[in-house]
């Protein structure tokens, strides 16, 4: 295995991705990693689902950064297409990166949101924090 596939491999497990789940993606932009995208589609075989879906989804990549609004308000609007016992994954710039958020915003917003935080990683320049809707268990 290559140092790109072991990196989509690690990127695959640590986000919990299983073949055939229904995955939304929302707030991409050109300063996001693509690596990250581009693995878990290579790793469905399908794209990802955009914010524009009527699906019910199994985990959703939420992209955001300090100015892009509300962030109270736009998990509470991604609680809405999440299935029984789905996830989303709120991707911000890392620490010290431009558009960062501090750890007690993405706390409290989560908390706000109904939604409990289960996990915290780095992915590459970004920082990936995966929320479930209080009282569920991530799978």
């Amino acid at each position: 295995m290559d140092d790109a596939s072991g990196a989509a491999g690690r990127t695959i497990d640590v986000l919990g991705v299983r073949k055939g789940m229904r995955i939304q993606e929302i707030g991409w932009d050109e300063d996001c990693d693509s690596s990250l995208s581009e693995a878990v589609e290579t790793f469905l075989g399908a794209d990802l689902l955009d914010e524009d879906t009527d699906e019910v989804v199994d985990m959703v990549l939420y992209w955001f950064r300090e100015d892009d609004g509300d962030l109270v308000d736009g998990l509470v609007d991604l609680i809405r297409p999440l299935g029984e016992g789905g996830c989303i994954w709120l991707l911000t710039p890392g620490a010290g990166r431009p558009g960062a958020l501090e750890a007690g915003v993405i706390d409290e917003s989560a908390q706000l949101a109904g939604l409990t935080g289960t996990s915290a990683t780095r992915l590459g320049d970004w920082q990936g924090n995966c929320l479930v809707p209080r009282g569920t268990k991530r799978q």
